[in-house]
């Protein structure tokens, strides 16, 4: 670890660029928040950025009498500016802009990053990372378009609710602010968000920036997708941590972690971990130093289970925004609580049905994920045929007893989408919440009944904010504009498993994300 660390002044006057990536949550709504429960979480090439370098130069004579570092937080898409200074001996951070500006998620990020450093570090690191702290710290944060809705600029464009009127936006467009108060100081953005985390995948950017620009990890090379020995696995394992307390922290609650999870470690199978793995961060406000507090959270025993999952090949997902306004997530939750505590009896089974259709979905995904790895040809050719089907023809096309399985599966996976819609409308009806309302139940369903289309849903605990589809083969235009002809705008998402990783430079330099400008608009 030694050899990350020497000649941290000279190797640190370049910014360091992470991203972290937004998700899906394709199964495990409500259930997930309990252990042992598990839910598929996709990751997705919408990617949130933080660029950090150092505010300074040079560390000037008069910078040493000092005890205090400064640090500038930049949002460029809220033309937002926040400064704050860093106390070197107490490590706390205090806001010396309008209080309207803050972002906790980023001020939790950076002490826990700072204290980390603290942890691990011994003496020389400490007076190395003392010296950098002393330039400053010059902290960017953009997060691509497809986090925000930009459904209202769209159409006062006079622009058809389609992917290429959405690819026409400058990439990192600035958040509307609220026109009534335009004229204000302080007013406020209008954030409307379509569901994938951005909290997140701000949190696991800025965390990771940091922490190898302290050198505190090395994150690795996420170039080909995968994570490179176990150097590199322990890295994503600090990042996690910290992202992790800093996020629940930052929130004042202890959520399930998916989110963030995925936003390190992409797609996965995830189980949560323990809330009391935070209960030392958490008592941090009763005088522990938070190099202590920090780590401790770094040594306790993190028990959340994570396993490899990604879609099949041939698949591709999509995200649709109805545009008929927003849910609260942390209400709905609240809601479905109370009927637990009201009705253990029914609920619990609604619980036993929904994990098991969960599961259900599971299997099917990786046994056609194994049987195209067996024989793709047969794969390849049962996707291909059920692309231009609807699904009760699917079993028509099977021309072999290769092909016919993968259609068995494919149907297996199907239905049980069906059961987990089914149960989740029922918990939402017993709850007295709109978790698939009736606008959505009519849009999946017309959604699922066309050719080549495997299963859609609503993502995570479900409302009106988004929908998603999973679909076969090359059929994804077709959805797309029946989408648009029902005031559905498909957004340029797509299934990417990598999590978070290093950039090579910042993404503005570009001017589009490798990930959005793969997409193909037909």
């Amino acid at each position: 670890m030694q050899s990350r660390i020497t000649g941290l002044e000279i190797c640190r006057k370049m910014a360091v660029v992470a991203s972290a990536p937004g998700k899906v949550l394709m199964t495990g709504g409500y259930l997930i928040l309990e252990r042992p429960n598990a839910g598929i979480v996709l990751s997705t090439n919408a990617r949130f950025y933080a660029i950090v370098k150092p505010l300074y130069e040079e560390i000037k004579p008069e910078f040493w009498l000092w005890a205090w570092s400064d640090v500038k937080l930049t949002s460029p898409q809220m033309s937002r500016e926040t400064t704050y200074k860093w106390s070197l001996k107490h490590l706390m951070l205090q806001c010396v802009s309008s209080s309207d500006s803050r972002n906790p998620f980023v001020e939790y990020a950076l002490q826990y990053a700072i204290a980390a450093a603290h942890a691990t570090f011994d003496q020389n690191k400490k007076d190395e990372l003392q010296k950098l702290l002393l330039r400053g710290l010059d902290i960017t944060i953009l997060g691509c378009n497809e986090f925000y809705s930009y459904r209202n600029q769209i159409e006062a464009r006079g622009l058809p609710l389609t992917p290429e009127s959405l690819a026409s936006l400058p990439p990192f467009t600035s958040i509307a602010f609220n026109e009534e108060e335009s004229g204000e100081k302080n007013c406020k953005p209008e954030v409307a968000k379509t569901g994938l985390g951005s909290s997140a995948a701000m949190t696991t950017a800025v965390v990771a920036a940091l922490l190898h620009y302290f050198g505190v990890v090395n994150l690795p090379s996420m170039a080909n997708g995968h994570v490179q020995g176990n150097e590199g696995a322990e890295a994503l394992d600090v990042v996690h941590i910290i992202a992790q307390t800093a996020h629940c922290i930052a929130q004042g609650k202890v959520g399930s972690g998916f989110d963030v999870s995925s936003a390190v470690y992409g797609s996965h199978r995830y189980i949560r971990f323990s809330p009391e793995v935070l209960s030392s961060a958490q008592g941090a406000v009763q005088g522990m130093l938070i190099e202590d507090v920090i780590g401790d959270v770094l040594k306790t025993n993190w028990d959340h289970e994570r396993t490899n999952f990604s879609l099949p090949p041939l698949m591709t997902l999509l995200l649709g925004e109805p545009g008929t306004g927003g849910s609260s997530t942390p209400s709905m939750v609240g809601a479905v609580k109370l009927w637990q505590k009201a009705d253990p009896q029914n609920s619990l089974e609604t619980w036993k049905k929904l994990s098991e259709a969960n599961s259900a979905l599971e299997f099917h995904f990786n046994y056609l994920s194994k049987l195209a790895e067996n024989n793709f040809d047969a794969y390849r050719n049962a996707i291909n045929s059920c692309s231009k089907l609807t699904s009760e023809k699917w079993t028509e096309g099977a021309t072999e007893p290769n092909q016919t399985e993968v259609i068995k599966s494919l149907l297996g996976a199907r239905n049980a989408m069906l059961e987990i819609r089914s149960n989740m409308r029922k918990m939402g009806e017993a709850a007295a919440i709109p978790i698939e309302p009736e606008s959505q139940t009519k849009l999946l369903d017309t959604t699922m009944n066309m050719e080549g289309v495997l299963l859609a849903g609503v993502p995570g605990a479900g409302g009106f904010d988004a929908v998603f589809a999973v679909t076969l083969g090359d059929v994804s235009s077709n959805v797309i504009q029946v989408w648009s002809s029902l005031n559905v705008l498909a957004l340029l998402v797509r299934e990417d498993p990598r999590g978070v990783r290093l950039e090579d430079n910042d993404p503005r330099a570009t001017q589009v994300t490798a990930g959005i400008s793969s997409i193909r608009i037909e």
